[in-house]
């Protein structure tokens, strides 16, 4: 038996990960038609409706922003009006939804890929390739038809690309495209100091330089042609996204709902900025307070990294834990937010990176219990089942934060990847 496990712990021949990737790809295609039978495909809660309305307007000349007010970053428009131009303006819903969902598989299979890159990139084990290549190939089943009508696999694969680029050393190509990521949705700026500390780090103050140009070069180049057209519709767009209210999923939303059961506070849904939200003063005051744990957190992740070595594997593992720490503490937490995490989570090797993906893996099938064929029962009478489920995977994702940027016991650090820490030599007696 010795023998199969030191052949799985050993590192990962390119060749051997371009097949994991073929497969991987394949499993990922079969979990995407999975979801087109059965409940999956008769229950379900789209925005594709509104991406149709956005694509078509485009696609017939309308000026984003100007002629209508998008609520998405300018680099999220393709995402709409390829679409649109594929099935035609104007034709039938059905019609856009099958080419958005083709254009969606194609950003989930170029993730695949990606990742499976960032795999070799990492020399990462054989072992370690097959686990988290499953779990981003398994995730359209764990997570369910959010997929299918939300535009999120195409920032989470930028995000990938640059992180792939960061890690090849191609700085200024990984800038570039971290700028792209920013202007589809805005998670990926949480890892902008991560990558200027990368390159200062790895490269100097003047590579770093190079590639804060390279990103804010993009960036402006995405953005400046709408604000200098509709600076008001383009600024109400950013707006819109910032000042959002506490929505339910979120973990403050829950707890609410979770004391209101017990009888200890009282709360409303109230519909807005395209979501359901708490309601009133405490909502406000909890979403509040969400937004100031939420930046401190993040502050305190891009310190702790830029404090320790530039080490490839810390680069990813604190990738990871950034976004996982927008998503979690955010005010906002939707499912399909979940999809941002896949792919940075799985990248995450060691003990750390097991126990991660177990733990988001068990977060992906929670979500799917309730979303979407219970989600109107939480919205619209709190029910304590759902709310149950809801508080559950949102502390699950608390404590896979907790795994990747907490400190290990140290039985767990000794041979691991995350001795690299400063002090993690000293705590586990060496």
């Amino acid at each position: 038996m010795a023998a199969p496990a030191a052949s799985w712990s050993r590192p990962a021949e390119p060749r051997e990960v371009a097949v994991a990737a073929v497969l991987a790809a394949a499993l990922f295609t079969a979990c995407w038609a999975l979801l087109h039978v059965g409940l999956w495909e008769r229950v379900q809660i789209r925005d594709t409706a509104v991406y149709a309305r956005y694509g078509d307007a485009m696609a017939q000349g309308a000026v984003p922003y100007r002629d209508f007010r998008p609520e998405y970053p300018p680099a999220a428009l393709p995402a709409f009006v390829v679409p649109s131009l594929a099935a035609g303006a104007g034709a039938p819903r059905e019609r856009y939804e099958h080419a958005f969902e083709w254009l969606m598989l194609a950003c989930g299979l170029a993730l695949v890929l990606l990742v499976a890159g960032t795999l070799a990139v990492l020399q990462a084990t054989r072992a370690r390739v097959a686990l988290a290549l499953t779990l981003l190939a398994g995730m359209p089943a764990a997570l369910g038809s959010v997929v299918l009508s939300r535009f999120d696999l195409w920032p989470a694969a930028l995000a990938a690309a640059a992180l792939l680029a960061l890690l090849a050393g191609r700085d200024v190509v990984g800038a570039a495209v971290l700028a792209v990521a920013v202007a589809a949705k805005l998670y990926p700026a949480v890892l902008a100091p991560l990558a200027a500390v990368w390159i200062w780090r790895r490269r100097g103050r003047r590579a770093a330089v190079v590639a804060g140009a390279a990103f804010a070069g993009v960036l402006l180049a995405l953005v400046l042609p709408f604000l200098v057209v509709a600076p008001e519709g383009l600024a109400a767009s950013v707006w819109r996204q910032l000042r959002r209210p506490l929505q339910i999923e979120s973990l403050g939303a829950a707890t609410l709902v979770a004391l209101h059961h017990a009888g200890a506070v009282a709360v409303e849904m109230r519909a807005s900025a395209g979501s359901q939200n708490i309601a009133g003063r405490t909502g406000v005051v909890v979403g509040l307070l969400h937004t100031a744990v939420q930046a401190g957190v993040l502050m305190w992740l891009w310190l702790r990294f830029a404090r320790g070595p530039a080490d490839p594997e810390r680069l990813v593992r604190y990738s990871a834990a950034a976004v996982l720490a927008f998503v979690a503490l955010g005010k906002v937490l939707s499912p399909q937010f979940l999809v941002w995490l896949v792919p940075l989570v799985a990248l995450v090797g060691g003990r750390r990176g097991l126990l991660a993906g177990a733990l988001l893996a068990a977060a992906l099938v929670v979500t799917q219990l309730w979303f979407p064929f219970r989600y109107w029962e939480y919205a619209r009478e709190f029910d304590g089942t759902v709310t149950a489920l809801v508080l559950v995977r949102d502390l699950v994702l608390v404590a896979t934060l907790a795994i990747l940027a907490g400190p290990l016991r140290p039985r767990l650090r000794t041979g691991c990847q995350d001795a690299s820490e400063p002090g993690a030599l000293r705590a586990s007696g060496s």
